[in-house]
């Protein structure tokens, strides 16, 4: 992989925790690169999830089923986030989500021990995953709260002023269940929002 992929791994680290640059060069080695191509699963349900992925390129979805055997999307995986089944990964449960690239992804990899030795090893890198896990919560806890209190179209006016790049890469289905609403509800918020 080119280096200037390792260096949006180097800018993520040092953007989330300040630390100095040799502490962040060798917790950056740590990881490995890993490529998906579009479709692939990084983690299907029933896995123990044991990937622990920076996003340097492309996009993934994480879903998982209704009792009907429908597909419900939980979330959205963006480049300069972390891609992780959290509940899975550090209970080392199996995993009721899977996680699929949307578009071809470029990464860097943790293993659950490999997490595990460098929390030990360096502080900075305890406060790094502490700070990546809060802002994952806060986002779920928003998503969440805006569920019950804001209109799809609200929700859907939402996604597209914070979260833009999954419009262009997720399918209109995948974004109608993760709004809780239908496609055709989802076409028709859309079609509003043109002649508004």
């Amino acid at each position: 992989m080119p280096p200037v992929e390792r260096e949006l791994l180097l800018n993520f680290i040092r953007s989330t925790q300040p630390m100095s640059d040799h502490v962040c060069a060798t917790i950056a080695e740590r990881f490995s690169p890993l490529a998906l191509q579009r479709d692939a699963h990084l983690l299907l349900s029933g896995e123990v999830a044991d990937r622990y992925l920076f996003v340097a390129r492309g996009a993934l979805r994480a879903y998982t089923h209704n009792p009907i055997g429908d597909e419900v999307t939980t979330g959205f995986f963006l480049e300069g986030r972390v891609a992780l089944e959290v509940d899975s990964f550090f209970n080392r449960t199996p995993s009721r989500e899977c996680i699929v690239a949307l578009t071809d992804v470029e990464g860097f990899t943790l293993t659950f021990e490999e997490l595990n030795g460098l929390f030990h090893a360096h502080p900075e890198f305890r406060e790094f995953g502490r700070r990546v896990l809060v802002r994952g919560f806060t986002r779920l806890k928003q998503r969440m709260v805006d569920m019950a209190h804001l209109t799809a179209e609200q929700r859907y006016a939402k996604l597209l002023r914070e979260e833009a790049p999954v419009l262009q890469v997720a399918p209109l289905k995948h974004i109608a269940s993760y709004l809780g609403v239908t496609d055709t509800s989802l076409s028709r918020i859309r079609k509003e929002l043109v002649k508004g």
